[in-house]
This record gives C-alpha cells, sequence and structure tokens, in this order.
C-alpha cells in the first residue's frame, strides 16, 4: 500500500467531523487543561531484569548483546531493578578475576554472534528448570561474583538507566536479624569501582515462610533497613544512594500488616515505599481477563489501600510499583507476551499515575517468565512497542479528564490525559491515551477549546484482524508493522497528522495516543 493511500486511510478512521452514521459507542469529553492534577517522576516507565538472568553467571553476557542495549536505551531515562525471587538466594562470592575492561567504551562493547547465538539457546532450557524450581517451590542458591555486578552497571549506563540492585533479605543471623556481612563486601567492591546506583533490600517479604521457611515480620524488616541504611552511611558513594522497600506483595491479609509494622519501624531508612501488583495468576487466567474493566478496576482497589496505610504511617512518603504485569506466576503464556497484554499494561500506566503512584517498574525487561518485553529471540514484543510510543509521547504532568456523555455506555473504553512531552512536543500540546477493548469502534468528542488543533494519531493495532489477532506477538503502527531496522537502529515510529475536527475514532481492539499540538494548555506551559 502506498503512503499516499495509507495516509488518506488514516485520517478517514482515525478523524471526522460532522455527526455521520456511527456503528459504535460515542463519548463526549471533558478536558481541563489550566491545572496539573499530579506530576509523577520522568522515570515513571521503569523496567526490571529479572534476577534468575544470574542463575547461571554466563548468561548476564546477554546484556552484552547490541539488539538488547539498542531496545534498553530507547527506553531511557528510567530506572532498572535487578531482583525478584531469586535475588533472595543470591549470594556475592568475589573471585578478583573475570572483570571487564574498565576502559572499554559503551560504542565498543561486542557479543560474539556464535555466543549470543549459543546463549539465547541455553537460555530456552535454563527456564524450564527455573520454573521447575517454582512449581516445587525449592529454591537453589545462587553464587555470583564481580562480573555479575560489571555487566549490569555497564548495561544500565551505557543505556542511561539508573540501576537499583535488590540484595538478598535472606541471609539470618541466629536471632533472625539480618546478616549484612555479603552485602557490606558487595558494597565494598561496588565502591572500588565508583559504581552510582541504588539498593533495595528482599523481595516480596511475605512470602518468606513459604519459599524458604524463613518468617520475618514486617517491624524486624524495618530493623533490617535501619541497618542497611545506617551500613550504605559508612561508604561516600553511597551516603545518599537510595533505598527502596519493602517489595511487600499487594494487599492482602497479613501483607497490609506487614507493610504498616514496617513503616513503624523502617520508614525513616527509606526513600520511597515499594510494592508489587498483578491483576490475575498466569496459571489460570482468560483472555477474557485481559478485556475485563473489572479486572482492571482492581488495581485503583489495591493502590488505594497502600496510600492510606503509607501516608498513615509515613506522610509524604513517595510510593512505586516496584514490580508488576499483568498476571504472577511468570505471566501467562500467549496473554502476557500478546497484543492483548498492552490493554493492561496501558491502563496501568494511566490509571497508577492518575491515583497517585511516582513510578511503576515493569517485570521484565529480559528474563524468566512469559511477561517479558522482549522476546527469547531479543526481539520486541508488543508491550514494548507501547511503551516506547509513552517515553516519546507522554510527559510527567497528569491532567484531569472526565466523560460527561457516553452513548454506548462502554466501560471498555479507558481514557486519560496528560501533558505531551516535551522533549517531543511544544509545550502547551497534550496527550489523550485511550484503549478501546471492545469489538466497535468508539467516537470520542472534543471540547470545543480543542477541536480546532492538528492532531498527532498514533494507534496501535494487532497484525491480525478481529478478536483472534488479540493473541498476536506482532503490533501495527497506523497499519505499518513494527520491527527493529537492525540491531542498532528501531523503526520511525511517526504518528499520523490529521487536521481539525469534532471527533477522534478510535478503531475496535485498538490503543491510541492523540497529541493534540495546538491545545495551548496552560498547565503545560
Amino acid at each position: 500500500m502506498s503512503s499516499v493511500l495509507l495516509l488518506l486511510l488514516t485520517f478517514f478512521f482515525y478523524r471526522s467531523g460532522g455527526n455521520r452514521l456511527f456503528n459504535g459507542s460515542s463519548l463526549d469529553l471533558d478536558l481541563d487543561l489550566v491545572a496539573v492534577f499530579r506530576r509523577v517522576d520522568p522515570r515513571f516507565l521503569s523496567v526490571t531484569i529479572d534476577a534468575s538472568l544470574a542463575s547461571e553467571e554466563r548468561f548476564m553476557l546477554l546484556l552484552r548483546s547490541q539488539r538488547i542495549r539498542t531496545l534498553a536505551k530507547a527506553l531511557s531515562p528510567a530506572f532498572l531493578r535487578f531482583g525478584g525471587t531469586k535475588q533472595d538466594f543470591m549470594v556475592f562470592n568475589p573471585q578478583r578475576s573475570q572483570q571487564i575492561d574498565p576502559d572499554e567504551s559503551c560504542s565498543s562493547i561486542r557479543l560474539p554472534w556464535w555466543l549470543e547465538q549459543r546463549l539465547k539457546e541455553d537460555w530456552v532450557q535454563q527456564q524450564l528448570t527455573l520454573i521447575k524450581e517454582e512449581q516445587q517451590n525449592k529454591y537453589s542458591r545462587v553464587h555470583f561474583t564481580e562480573l555479575t555486578v560489571d555487566l549490569l552497571h555497564s548495561f544500565s549506563s551505557c543505556s542511561g538507566l539508573d540501576l537499583i540492585f535488590g540484595l538478598n533479605a535472606l541471609l539470618r543471623t541466629a536471632d533472625n536479624s539480618w546478616n549484612s556481612s555479603n552485602a557490606r563486601s558487595l558494597l565494598q567492591y561496588c565502591e572500588s569501582k565508583q559504581y552510582k546506583m541504588s539498593w533495595e533490600l528482599g523481595n516480596e517479604p511475605n512470602s518468606y515462610e513459604k519459599k524458604a521457611g524463613i518468617r520475618v515480620d514486617g517491624y524486624q524488616l524495618g530493623l533490617d533497613f535501619i541497618h542497611l541504611r545506617k551500613m550504605m552511611s559508612e561508604f561516600k558513594v553511597y551516603q545518599n544512594a537510595g533505598l527502596y522497600g519493602p517489595d511487600v506483595g499487594q494487599p492482602q491479609d497479613h501483607r497490609v500488616d506487614l507493610l504498616e509494622s514496617f513503616l513503624q519501624s523502617g520508614a525513616e531508612a527509606i526513600d520511597t515505599c515499594t510494592w508489587h501488583h498483578y491483576y490475575v495468576n498466569g496459571k489460570d487466567t482468560s483472555l477474557e481477563d485481559f478485556l475485563n474493566p473489572e479486572v482492571l478496576d482492581t488495581l485503583a482497589l489495591k493502590t488505594n489501600k497502600v496510600l492510606e496505610r503509607v501516608n498513615q504511617e509515613s506522610p509524604g512518603k513517595s510510593v512505586w510499583l516496584g514490580e508488576t504485569s499483568s498476571a504472577y506466576g511468570g505471566g501467562a503464556l500467549g496473554l502476557s507476551d500478546t497484543f492483548v497484554s498492552g490493554f493492561m499494561w496501558l491502563d496501568k500506566l494511566g490509571l497508577g499515575a492518575r491515583l497517585g503512584l511516582d513510578v511503576v517498574m515493569r517485570q521484565v525487561l529480559v528474563g524468566s517468565g512469559s511477561y517479558h518485553m522482549i522476546d527469547d529471540d531479543l526481539d520486541p514484543l508488543p508491550d514494548y512497542w507501547l511503551s516506547i510510543l509513552y517515553k516519546r509521547l507522554v510527559g510527567p504532568e497528569v491532567l484531569k479528564l472526565q466523560v460527561v456523555s457516553d452513548s454506548g455506555r462502554s466501560k471498555r473504553v479507558r481514557l486519560y490525559l496528560h501533558c505531551a512531552n516535551r522533549k517531543s512536543y511544544t509545550s502547551g500540546a497534550v496527550v489523550l491515551i485511550s484503549m478501546n477493548m471492545s469489538r466497535k469502534p468508539v467516537r470520542l468528542s472534543l471540547p470545543a477549546l480543542v477541536s480546532s488543533s492538528t492532531v498527532d494519531a498514533f494507534v496501535l493495532q494487532s497484525n491480525q484482524p478481529g478478536k483472534d489477532g488479540l493473541e498476536s506477538r506482532s503490533v501495527q503502527l497506523n497499519g505499518v508493522l513494527l520491527k527493529m531496522v537492525d540491531d542498532k537502529t528501531l523503526p520511525e515510529l511517526s504518528g499520523a497528522q490529521l487536521p481539525p475536527a469534532e471527533h477522534l475514532k478510535l478503531p475496535a481492539y485498538s490503543m491510541g495516543f492523540f497529541v493534540l499540538l495546538e491545545a495551548r494548555a496552560p498547565a503545560c506551559r
């Protein structure tokens, strides 16, 4: 299809004026462009590398892949958290060898093609071992050397990501307090290399008894964080470094009590309170769950409960989703790694920013499971492309949006409003984040104050039509299939520029970013 014809079809479908017959839902929107409702961290959308990648240290060499580095760099600015279940079974074992060349420049880093191919093939098999560990609930201890730390730091610094390293909290003393001797050795090494990084201690302490037969209550964990903060103060490089925690699972029974007692003893030690959220169990979920507005709304219930508890115990403390994705248990194969997962991911970004979360860390950029953003062949999946568009188009300022009338009463249409990213657009521009999880198109009626604005439209759809396309691992932007040009180059992610009109149209089963270039929003200047 010629580019001219494609542009004409895009204009015809995404934008129109008048009140011609329309077979779908129609929503009238009211936009508050005067005041900023909330402001999130510029690194709001952040990512993780699962600690399981270090289950055999040789797999960490994948971080030298040019392809992965290209994909990671495009997500900057962001935090890069190294952690997960395996972090509480990792022990630093310095060898005084295997270190990478300290003078190696980012541009000179290489991973031989044959080694990359071998590592990718072996990693597929390694994941089967990791799955078996999880199923049997028996986790083997991992010994890592300076090489893991060197590779992580090189990867994060060359990609423009801020590294957060998760320490093992299951190293305990006879009185069940944290044994910090191994962490001290790690900090000593990192300081000797002048590695700037932040820290966490432990992953989902609410599950320690299940995973390791060790119970650590929230109050003791808080004391452990106080101890870690004091130890960090002994290292010049880490005196003012970030410390985040407790990375507790989402609110449920004793998990809320654990968070409360942790904050009572350890709130002063942490810069930010972190918790984890997943919508569904990856082992028994369905396509319908991924499209169910009631499932998406559970994020608000859980978030409000955490925010309430944090504000009660430590008023003003920032709250992050320190690890999150669609389905726990490693994700849902065929769903978490396909187009349909984007609805959960984009709604979490939009709703999380509006509710009061300052950072959301996506599990995982690369690592074990089926909720990864980059597949086992190091090709970007639909959620990666969605994340790149979010990074480029969406600014940190959250604005208020209200649906004032809804002819179709469709709960399957989700909408959020931000200032546009000022690195990409001039001040005053806003971006409407849109999701249509229904089988019919939706028409969005804009208020008069912005209906005269030119629009950059970025609409994501599966490469296959209809509901069957929801489980595709490929995605199209404005009708063009997205794929890397080569290992060093991402494709052009251009919007379709549409002239002023009263309505925007969002196709069935699609996600869109509509940038209103001449909105002249006072809040965005």
